[in-house]
């Protein structure tokens, strides 16, 4: 049965005699036609009519004609009509099996270019536009773009043929709806994008600005919102509660809000609320929505020609019922709403039972149903070859696919939640990879369709769901395929646009914890499937390091490794900020090492051949493969995730140089004279220059050690006579001042000198807390790092912190006074308390303050010239803790490994008795005095970063001695130069003379 109201028209619309025709209140006809109307539409020049599959339709009155034309069925061959959409001149109809037939003012149909071997599940019609959704997805468009509504680029033409929405590829829609000159789409997890014309505010944006692009209504994000229709200038939504949101042309009330006014923002429909509204349709100038559970349709706008159905000829601004005939309550049911240009119209069904149907307008998904179907061969396997080929070829399919629906889930899906359910993925894809048969196929389909399809700027995050689900599918594949399809799937990852792969590995995800890359998605998964990711790129960049490092050059392997490793280095990052049960070691890939022992070996066997001129054909290949390397490990070293600690030591020490660069300095103005050369010395020559010292003294010599140079110049450069630093107050630690006792300059050149201590790996005495290394790594210090230079500042602000008391005002201010100098830590609320809830931006602020702020001009001139003498690259390889290492040594004083490690030269070996003797001294020797020997055998007071093994001591005889003669020093090489003493009373005294007064050192 079919109910209308509205402007005056054919009586029945000629589907039944005039005398059939029943007249309810207010205006309102019901018709029974012997064929039931299955579907309908009515537009501005046509209303067309669906029965047993044929379509008839009734050209409207209007301003050229003042009566209705005859009802007339189209002649459409073999053709089923599953659906009619009617516009502003013609129509859009819908074949069962999926093709697409348009229809123009003559009535004529046409099949629709564009959309040859597609499926189409559902279409919509504007005024001078339309649209049409592929079961895989895709979303196609035709006809005017004057404003946009096309969604193809400000710049692309009208067309009479269906264009893809590229922008929209990967989103898996669930509706599309077009209006006058405005469309929308709403995909699976509620996602409402809307583009075109928006001179009133109905793409609900906050403006009104055309879009020529779709772009999210981010105000209707979380609603839960399951349907969209579209009017001439105004929009409604539907969401699954019941609850109706309207925006835009609101001249003639049909926006339901009791006014008159536009409304450029989502708004919901008040009157309407405690109504569980099952259906809203909107157009021209008037909106109708259903309340199912009562039986009740709402009718606002503009009710000029009846069409709201109150009896009256008005303009309605607030919902009120349509007086349907009681008959409708009991045999049927309401089926449909459809509002025309000037008529609306209910569609009534018999009542039948509650079996679900399935859905032939929603896109294909992959479920758990789906795949037992192929497992269990129940289908031929060339309709399921087929099948897994439409699901498999198309990333909306995949990205619609194990929504998570208990609590509806899916719905609250955005840059912190997936809306996965992701047991139902491992279980699913774990059936598949069972069969090989099945997941041959299904990887032949992703490999050769999908991923090169897939696109680099997705218009939501909807379409990043593919990237969570592709890692779990090749977890279980055979090494070949999980190779080639990581491979690829990397590639792509890389190829997102920034803002695409920021949400994927969490960026966004730091602010969500308050710390400010991510990089998103992947923080949501499950630790297990997490772990998987790491696993599934940490093997296969693993296995191509081992493959570097033991075949011929292979250049295809240079060029996929890094995209394998800045996969790893992305999930470290989210693993590492989202405090994920994934350790720094998971990441690690061991064969690194072996590519740099490989390379190793290269750079010595390319000198040996140099001084010993060899053949020159051999010079070239090792050559050859010494760039090789060079190359692949240039590439790696900016991510670091990979690296253990040996590696980065190792890549430091045994990287290529590119020169040297040379201070000559006198011994009496040490400080002075690097000063005045570092000045005038530019960057390009020093980083990657190793330093070489000499002394006017002595030019004579030219291999004077460095480490003795780095000892004396940071003694000098951190002694408080320099005023370079201020010391803390057990002075055990120091940090820049904020008042400056000498030049600013001064801190650059300080700065120069420990990127050269770095560059040249050389342990200083530089003694700064942990925050300056996080500083000079973009790291933010936190109290912790206040803690370290300041115990009892740092512990009472810790007090304030951990104060449990409900204490509304704790007493301070953020007032402080700091080195001497009253700060106002708000100055835009001076005089500002200290409570309960602020306490923590007040601790935030007196750390921020300390570290950050008092000292921001002089550490950034430090940093400065830091930089100026070592490749940033190379720092960053690093964590703070680890550079602070490497400048500065550990205390992990580990004196039988130093004795295990030492080898033997002349005439000694290990059971020599002078040997014996001089380990025996060695083990009486006090803590201080063993630290004074470290000091003088290498130059350096501490133990290098990798521990004690680092330090490989030399003892070598020396021959040309008296008994007077002290042991000396090459600290260069840690090497012993160790006289025969007659006794052990005799090398006791000596070694102690020794090392009490450094012989051994450039000031002897």
């Amino acid at each position: 049965m079919l109910c209308y109201w509205g402007a005056q028209v054919r009586e029945g619309f000629g589907l039944s005699q005039p005398d059939k025709v029943k007249h309810g209140k207010c205006g309102v006809r019901s018709v029974c036609s012997k064929s039931a109307v299955q579907d309908m539409s009515a537009g501005k020049s046509f209303v067309g009519f669906i029965r047993d599959g044929q379509v008839s339709v009734l050209r409207l009155r209007g301003e050229n004609c003042d009566q209705d034309g005859k009802l007339k069925q189209l002649q459409l061959k073999k053709d089923k009509i599953r659906s009619i959409v009617c516009g502003g001149a013609g129509a859009v109809l819908l074949v069962y099996g999926g093709r697409v037939l348009i229809m123009d003012k003559s009535i004529v149909c046409r099949p629709l270019k564009g959309l040859e071997n597609r499926q189409v599940i559902q279409i919509a019609c504007g005024d001078q536009h339309s649209m049409a959704l592929t079961k895989d997805g895709q979303l196609f468009v035709w006809g005017d773009n004057t404003h946009g509504q096309l969604g193809l680029e400000k710049e692309q033409p009208s067309s009479l043929t269906a264009q893809p929405v590229k922008s929209l590829c990967g989103i898996p829609l669930a509706q599309i709806s077009a209006g006058g000159d405005h469309s929308f789409v709403l995909s699976l997890s509620g996602v409402v994008f809307g583009w075109g014309k928006n001179s009133a505010g109905q793409l609900g944006l906050g403006d009104t600005t055309d879009r020529h692009v779709p772009t999210v209504v981010n105000s209707l994000n979380r609603n839960k919102t399951v349907s969209i229709s579209c009017g001439g200038e105004h929009t409604a939504t539907l969401s699954k509660g019941g609850t109706v949101f309207t925006f835009g042309s609101g001249g003639f009330g049909q926006l339901g809000h009791n006014s008159f006014e536009d409304e450029h923002h989502p708004r919901v429909v008040a009157e309407l609320c405690g109504s569980k509204v099952s259906q809203v349709t909107c157009r021209r100038r008037h909106t109708l929505v259903l309340v199912e559970s009562s039986k009740l349709i709402y009718s606002f706008g503009c009710g000029m020609q009846g069409q709201l159905g109150n009896g009256e000829m008005i303009k309605q601004s607030m919902p009120f019922p349509v007086d349907l005939s009681t008959e409708c309550d009991h045999a049927y049911m309401i089926e449909k709403l459809i509002a025309g240009e000037n008529h609306s119209f209910s569609l009534f069904t018999k009542k039948l039972g509650n079996e679900s149907k399935p859905n032939p307008s929603r896109i294909l998904t992959l479920d758990d149903r789906m795949i037992d179907r192929w497992v269990s061969g129940s289908d031929s396997w060339k309709v399921i070859k087929k099948d897994i080929n439409k699901v498999f070829s198309s990333a909306a399919s995949l990205n619609g696919s194990f929504l998570k629906t208990s609590c509806d889930e899916h719905y609250q899906m955005s840059e912190e939640h997936c809306g996965l359910d992701f047991d139902l993925v491992k279980a699913s894809f774990a059936k598949l990879s069972n069969n090989e048969r099945l997941i041959s196929e299904v990887v032949r389909v992703v490999q050769q369709t999908l991923l090169p399809d897939l696109n680099p700027n997705p218009a939501g995050v909807e379409a990043l769901r593919l990237y969570l689900l592709l890692p779990e599918l090749i977890r279980g594949l055979q090494e070949q395929q999980r190779t080639e399809l990581t491979k690829a799937m990397a590639s792509k990852i890389l190829d997102l646009n920034p803002a695409a792969r920021k949400v994927l590995v969490l960026f966004v995800f730091l602010c969500y914890m308050h710390l400010v890359f991510s990089e998103m998605y992947w923080s949501t998964l499950p630790d297990d499937m997490l772990k998987n990711l790491v696993d599934l790129f940490q093997k296969e960049s693993a296995m191509l390091i081992g493959r570097i490092s033991v075949v011929q050059m292979d250049w295809d392997i240079a060029t996929h490794l890094p995209k394998y490793v800045q996969i790893l280095q992305m999930v470290y990052q989210v693993c590492r900020s989202a405090h994920r049960d994934i350790t720094k070691s998971d990441f690690i890939i061991h064969e690194v090492n072996g590519l740099l022992d490989v390379l190793q070996t290269i750079n010595e066997d390319v000198n040996d051949m140099w001084q010993w001129f060899t053949l020159t054909g051999q010079i070239q290949a090792l050559v050859a493969q010494q760039n090789y390397y060079n190359t692949i490990l240039k590439n790696l070293i900016s991510l670091p995730c990979i690296f253990n600690l040996e590696a980065k030591c190792s890549y430091m020490k045994n990287r290529a140089w590119k020169g040297c660069f040379q201070l000559i300095l006198r011994r009496t103005a040490l400080l002075e004279d690097c000063f005045s050369q570092l000045r005038t010395a530019s960057k390009q020559h020093l980083r990657g220059y190793w330093l070489a010292v000499r002394y006017t003294e002595d030019l004579r010599k030219t291999d004077v050690n460095k480490r003795d140079f780095f000892l004396n110049v940071f003694k000098e450069l951190c002694a408080p006579e320099s005023q370079l630093l201020r010391e803390n107050d057990n002075k055990t630690l120091s940090w820049f001042p904020t008042k400056l006792s000498v030049e600013k300059e001064k801190y650059f050149l300080f700065g120069i000198l420990c990127g050269l201590a770095f560059n040249n790996n050389s342990v200083v005495n530089l003694p700064f807390p942990l925050a300056l290394f996080k500083k000079l790594l973009n790291v933010k210090p936190c109290l912790e790092d206040l803690i370290e230079f300041s115990k009892v500042l740092g512990k009472s602000l810790r007090y304030i912190l951990d104060y449990s008391d409900d204490v509304r005002e704790m007493g301070p201010l953020f007032t402080i006074t700091w080195d001497g100098t009253e700060v106002e830590l708000d100055p835009a609320e001076p005089g500002k308390v200290v409570t309960n809830y602020n306490r923590t931006e007040f601790v935030d602020k007196y750390v921020d303050y300390i570290l950050n702020k008092s000292v921001e001009e002089v550490f950034e001139e430090f940093k400065r010239g830091f930089f100026n003498a070592c490749d940033r690259c190379l720092v960053e390889m690093f964590e703070p803790e680890e550079l602070r290492g490497v400048l500065v040594g550990n205390e992990e004083y580990d004196w039988d490994i130093l004795k295990k490690n030492t080898t033997y030269e002349g005439s000694f070996y290990a059971e020599h008795p002078t040997i014996i003797s001089f380990w025996e001294v060695f083990d009486e020797l006090t803590p201080n005095e063993k630290k004074a020997f470290l000091l003088f055998i290498t130059g350096f007071e501490k133990v290098p970063i990798l521990g004690m093994s680092a330090v490989k001591m030399r003892v070598r005889t020396r021959f040309d001695f008296t008994q007077d003669h002290l042991p000396e020093a090459l600290t260069c090489h840690a090497l012993l130069d160790l006289p025969v003493y007659q006794n052990k009373e005799t090398l006791r005294a000596k070694v102690i003379e020794a090392i009490n007064h450094k012989r051994g050192f450039w000031e002897e």
